[in-house]
């Protein structure tokens, strides 16, 4: 685990021990500032798409390119 690794979870473990309340008040505090709002959305839909297949960023240029000739 790396010293960063090992903050988080000291953080996390300290957060779950909070009453709800108080760690909605910490939530809200959080989701208040918009830039920490945003990548934790981008981080929250990462992770639920994590297992989605994948394709090759070039397949999907082509597919895009090919798209557009057509029209």
């Amino acid at each position: 685990m790396t010293a960063a690794e090992a903050k988080a979870e000291i953080f996390w473990t300290a957060f779950k021990t909070l009453p709800r309340k108080e760690q909605n008040l910490v939530l809200t505090r959080l989701a208040s500032d918009r830039s920490l709002r945003r990548d934790l959305m981008d981080i929250s839909i990462a992770m639920e798409r994590v297992n989605e297949p994948t394709r090759p960023l070039g397949e999907v240029l082509e597919e895009i390119r090919g798209a557009g000739k057509s029209r």
